[in-house]
C-alpha cells in the first residue's frame, strides 16, 4: 500500500521499502543510440594494463561461460571481445519486481599497438572475469663496447 504519493512521475511509494522509491528520471524521455538489445555493452567493464612482458585486458563477464564469449583478432592488431547475455525464461506465474542486469549482445574492441605478438594471444575465463594476454615483442638491448680512452 502507498504511504506517500511520488512528486516526480505520478507513481507512488512505500515509505517503509527504500528499494522501491520512485525517482525522478529527466533523460526518460530522451531519444537514446543505445537499444535494449545492446544495453549489456554499456556495462561490460575492461581494464588493459601494460607490463613490460604483455598487454593484459580484463573483462568483467558476470553470469557468463567461455562458450558464450569470442575473442577475435581483426586487421593485425584489433582485439575484439564479443558476446551475448541471454534474457532469463519468464514464468507467467512469477511477479517481478525489479529487473537491473542487463542482457544482450556485447562488442568492445581495442587496437593494440605494434610492439606485440598477436600469434601467441591467450584467454583465460575464471569466475566471470576473462583475462586476454598478448605478450609482448622482445625489445633488444643495444650491445655497449666501452672504448678505452688514451693519452
Amino acid at each position: 500500500m502507498s504511504m506517500i504519493p511520488s512528486f516526480f512521475g505520478g507513481q507512488r511509494s512505500n515509505i517503509f521499502d527504500p528499494f522501491s522509491l520512485c525517482v525522478w528520471d529527466p533523460f526518460k524521455d530522451f531519444p537514446t543510440q543505445i537499444s535494449k538489445e545492446n544495453s549489456a555493452f554499456v556495462n561490460t567493464r575492461i581494464d588493459w594494463k601494460e607490463t613490460p612482458e604483455a598487454h593484459v585486458l580484463k573483462a568483467d563477464l558476470p553470469g557468463l561461460n567461455k562458450e558464450e564469449v569470442k575473442v577475435e583478432v581483426e586487421d593485425d592488431r584489433v582485439v575484439r571481445i564479443s558476446g551475448e547475455r541471454k534474457i532469463e525464461k519468464e514464468d507467467k506465474n512469477d511477479t517481478w519486481h525489479r529487473v537491473e542486469r542487463s542482457s544482450g549482445k556485447f562488442v568492445r574492441s581495442f587496437r593494440l599497438p605494434e610492439n606485440v605478438k598477436m600469434d601467441q594471444i591467450k584467454a583465460a575465463m575464471e569466475n566471470g572475469v576473462l583475462t586476454v594476454t598478448v605478450p609482448k615483442v622482445e625489445v633488444k638491448k643495444p650491445d655497449v663496447k666501452a672504448i678505452e680512452i688514451s693519452g
